[in-house]
């Protein structure tokens, strides 16, 4: 089932994301957030595979309908994003995710990029129940852990050069010192974006594979 592209308020401007729906209508909500070439085709899908499942799925453009197709580009747009305006873009969509979701609790999932603004998003609001963050970066996002409102699930790859596994044991254990729960899978021999079965030279699908089979259990569990 194909998603639509909707708009939203955010603060005083309108943002654009993409909505996928299960057939039922309406189904538990996740933020699906974006990797640093931008809302791309492959993070439609994810939410489509979302919907599938019966989850109700909202991607939103944080870039505004900006996406690169090479690394010098998508770097250029990923440290160009304003944290101001994403702050904004990301409780715009939440609220609206709420609004279509048919749980109180809704849950964000990101990847690279979108990995870090899931744990900032979950921290935005406290209907927020789980977080899944695959190998998230970003230098100027720094959430308060503290303000965590359920668990998180972390995704890393052992042969990360952005995300080393040192850098995801000190999320795992920055997020247990501020009282939350915290829980990391490091994947050996994959490399960074093991997920995006578009990238091919990432791609793992047996890494993938697994990864989805825990982030669907995760939402499944504290989704209520």
């Amino acid at each position: 089932m194909a998603g639509k592209m909707v708009e939203f308020p955010t603060n005083g401007h309108q943002t654009h994301g993409y909505l996928a729906t299960p057939a039922g209508g309406k189904g538990p909500g996740i933020l699906v957030i974006q990797e640093w070439w931008g809302l791309v085709p492959h993070i439609k899908h994810v939410a489509d595979r979302f919907a599938a499942e019966g989850f109700t799925a909202l991607a939103p453009d944080m870039y505004h309908g900006k996406t690169a197709d090479e690394p010098d580009g998508a770097g250029k747009l990923f440290m160009a994003l304003n944290i101001a305006q994403a702050e904004k873009d990301l409780q715009g969509a939440t609220k609206h995710l709420k609004a279509h979701s048919s749980t109180a609790k809704i849950g964000v999932v990101g990847f690279c990029m979108g990995g870090q603004l899931a744990l900032f998003a979950a921290t935005l609001d406290p209907s927020i129940g789980a977080t899944v963050n695959f190998y998230g970066i970003h230098p100027n996002v720094k959430p308060d852990y503290r303000k965590l409102s359920g668990p998180v699930l972390g995704l890393f790859a052992e042969k990360d050069s952005f995300v080393n596994p040192d850098v995801a044991k000190g999320v795992d254990k920055a997020i247990k010192e501020a009282g939350k729960s915290s829980e990391i899978h490091i994947y050996p021999g994959v490399d960074h974006a093991f997920f995006n079965d578009t990238n091919t030279a990432a791609y793992n699908k047996a890494a993938a594979d697994d990864a989805w089979k825990r982030t669907l259990a995760l939402f499944r569990q504290h989704l209520k």
